[in-house]
């Protein structure tokens, strides 16, 4: 159910809910612009973006009076999430660079069908008809998808795994920030787990011998920008004001972008079969999101793998 709120105060969340998601789809663009490698864009994309979290989460401590560095569980949840984020950030960039980025996006935002299913798992019950409709539509989706990019070689079917991989990494991520922001103000819970990230994304861009330092830092700024700051952000803004259903749609909204840029800026072309995986992957997502076809668990700022 869409919470109560004025009109004008609606209007403004939905439209910072549709930038958000136009911002967070352009993120596969700029990876493939960087010079430097895909986990080191990773890691440029946190390290970037930090102080201006930290300002904000600031800001916000002292605006509510809360402790900008809590202790206990909070902080260790909130740490472990950002372990979470940084491999779910390595695998999703390097399979960017390996299949479609409509593929990439779809697949990088299954979290949002993980999360459903992994608490049927824990609550040792059946899938209601929703979610089996759900769980049906995207396994169909996901193997047509696959068996386009096996078609188109083995290093395309490996991006798509690896977006797979990384969606399940973003649900482990998700459920950690949950319950972090149980007690954490939501720049304080985002600034935290993007500063766990850092560190170990170096070390793993070091590990695979990548370039690390770049020649041209445009497109790691824009990376930054638009992904970590003004697509996290204005979702920590918008999801509140609306019900999970209305979330779910507009999330829909990502692969469509990502699939247009890829048409205009990769010359990717989508098959009829590209066309009807994607479709069935998009129409699980949003069943899942429907009422009675599973919980909305993502934590507020966590409603995109992007």
């Amino acid at each position: 159910m869409t919470k109560v709120d004025s009109p004008p105060n609606l209007t403004l969340a939905f439209i910072a809910l549709l930038v958000g998601n136009a911002a967070l789809a352009s993120g596969p663009h700029f990876v493939r612009l960087a010079d430097t490698g895909p986990v080191a864009a990773a890691f440029w994309r946190l390290a970037l973006a930090l102080p201006l979290l930290w300002f904000f989460a600031w800001r916000q401590s002292a605006r509510e009076a809360t402790p900008l560095l809590p202790r206990g569980w909070a902080l260790v949840l909130a740490l472990a999430g950002g372990l979470f984020f940084a491999a779910d950030l390595a695998s999703w960039h390097v399979g960017i660079l390996m299949t479609k980025m409509a593929n990439a996006t779809l697949f990088g935002n299954t979290a949002s069908l993980i999360l459903p299913l992994a608490t049927l798992i824990a609550a040792r019950r059946g899938p209601t008809r929703f979610e089996a409709l759900a769980l049906g539509a995207a396994i169909a989706g996901a193997f047509i998808l696959m068996r386009e990019s096996r078609d188109a070689g083995a290093a395309r079917l490996t991006g798509d795994l690896l977006c797979v991989l990384a969606g399940v990494l973003y649900a482990g991520y998700m459920l950690a920030m949950q319950r972090a922001r149980a007690t954490l103000s939501p720049w304080a819970a985002l600034g935290l787990a993007t500063a766990a990230g850092v560190l170990p994304l170096l070390a793993t861009a070091a590990a695979l011998g990548e370039n690390i330092l770049p020649g041209n830092w445009t497109p790691l700024l824009l990376l930054s920008f638009t992904s970590q700051i003004v697509g996290q952000g204005l979702l920590i803004y918008a999801l509140p004001h609306f019900s999970a259903l209305v979330v779910g749609l507009t999330l829909l909204t990502q692969p469509a972008t990502a699939a247009l840029i890829g048409w205009l800026a990769h010359g990717e072309r989508l098959s009829g079969s590209d066309y009807l995986g994607a479709g069935l992957l998009a129409l699980a997502l949003v069943i899942i999101r429907m009422p009675g076809g599973g919980r909305n668990d993502a934590p507020s700022g966590a409603g995109s793998n992007n």
